[in-house]
């Protein structure tokens, strides 16, 4: 009898060991399948890190900043550029056919020799002159100058003395046309049609050369800037 209730003590306490055997590997194996769940999930950490590794080993690697330069645009509007190239091109014209017609001593074309439009009586008076130099000459050489400033290329130099001296000869040559239209009005009390268109160009490049120096700066022509590429690790 009592060798009957030891044995079936023996077996309640293996039973029980065996439960919580039991009972323990269930729960560790629910543990391993939450932990795969969450390594697996994309929010994870450990899930990124794998996602990353897996992207590496395909060739799509993790991007980091990378600086490098790219053409910016060079100068002012290029309207702009254009434009004033053209307009000193047209005074470089006038400027030539007014210094052939000083030196051949011609008429010019189409331009009354009365009243108050009077070309010869311009062309002729003391003041056509200045410092002993025909002004169709000091005109030309300006213009040829002016030629070469407004291009395009001198607008996109990098230089800021380039710009400086695109400033200072409008300076200049606006000043020089003040003095003109006054003898012409004043002294001469007539006036040249040619020298009026030339008078006209002058102001309107001294208008625009202004207003880039404003808008754009007297160094406008940086051709480079910076911006942020990505590139593989």
């Amino acid at each position: 009898m009592t060798a009957s209730k030891s044995t079936r003590a023996r077996n309640a306490r293996a039973a029980a060991r065996a439960s919580a055997v039991r009972t323990s590997a269930a729960k560790g194996g629910t543990a391993v399948k939450d932990r795969d769940r969450n390594q697996a999930r994309p929010g994870s950490g450990q899930g990124k890190g794998q996602a990353q590794l897996r992207s590496v080993a395909a060739g799509r690697g993790p991007r980091t900043p990378v600086i490098e330069d790219e053409p910016g645009q060079r100068g002012p509007a290029p309207w702009l550029q254009i434009t004033t190239w053209v307009l000193a091109l047209a005074g470089l014209g006038v400027s030539i056919y007014l210094t052939i017609a000083h030196f051949t001593e011609s008429a010019l074309a189409g331009c009354s020799e009365s009243g108050l439009v009077n070309c010869t009586k311009v062309t002729t008076s003391a003041q056509s002159y200045v410092f002993g130099i025909p002004v169709a000459v000091l005109g030309l050489a300006f213009f040829v100058f002016l030629v070469a400033i407004m291009s395009p290329w001198a607008w996109q130099a990098r230089r800021r003395e380039v710009h400086l001296l695109r400033v200072a000869a409008m300076v200049v040559g606006i000043g020089m046309v003040v003095y003109l239209i006054y003898a012409e009005f004043i002294i001469i009390g007539s006036i040249c049609l040619y020298c009026t268109s030339v008078h006209i160009l002058t102001f309107l490049l001294f208008a625009l050369t202004a207003f880039a120096a404003a808008a754009w700066g007297l160094r406008p022509g940086e051709p480079w800037r910076r911006r942020a590429v990505s590139a593989e690790a």
